[in-house]
């Protein structure tokens, strides 16, 4: 089982590589977004929770979203069995200590986390352009001053968790989609 995790700020690139990734590898794609967008579109408890998170820019609580992701990888085990691509989770550090430990309590670890780094102004601007192409509600500029300092705020600091480890490899995050697709493709590689 190879897992790994995607990690960067909002708007970096991490669904598309992610998307990438799981294609190449063999891997099952956790997007964290999309899973917390489908709970909203049904309106079910976990959406309407999330959504009064998500709309304002902020993280949803560290317990509500370890709980959907092992219910996640329980429902889909036969999916998982070869590993997976976490894209947008952890984000805090007592996620990133929940997911050692749910890996690990599978025989299983993180192998390594790729960390796309683009300069703040770049995330904005492709987040404008992500809203008006997709209407997400959240990507609004209000949200995405916020969603940004929450992710310097309580997100960044994982790069110290991984690199501590000797698990986090930066990426430059600009560049054409295959330049960067290559960059995160030798991480992974070295990481087997």
């Amino acid at each position: 089982m190879h897992n790994i995790v995607i990690f960067g700020g909002p708007g970096s690139g991490k669904g598309t590589q992610s998307v990438k990734i799981a294609d190449k590898y063999g891997l099952f794609h956790i997007s964290t977004g999309d899973v917390l967008r489908d709970h909203i579109a049904r309106r079910t408890d976990i959406g309407k929770v999330a959504d009064s998170y998500i709309s304002q820019g902020a993280l949803i609580p560290d317990r509500l979203m370890i709980k959907i992701l092992e219910d996640l990888l329980v429902s889909r085990k036969e999916e998982t069995k070869h590993g997976v691509i976490f894209d947008g989770f952890p984000r805090t550090l007592p996620q990133a200590e929940e997911l050692d430990k749910l890996v690990e309590s599978v025989g299983a670890k993180i192998a390594a986390v790729v960390g796309l780094e683009v300069p703040d102004e770049e995330l904005a601007a492709r987040m404008i352009r992500r809203g008006i192409d997709s209407g997400r509600s959240d990507d609004n500029e209000q949200a995405i001053r916020h969603r940004l300092a929450v992710y310097h705020k309580q997100t960044q600091p994982l790069q110290e968790y991984y690199a501590a480890s000797g698990r986090y490899h930066a990426i430059k995050g600009v560049g054409t989609i295959e330049e960067i697709f290559d960059s995160i493709c030798a991480v992974i590689d070295a990481s087997k």
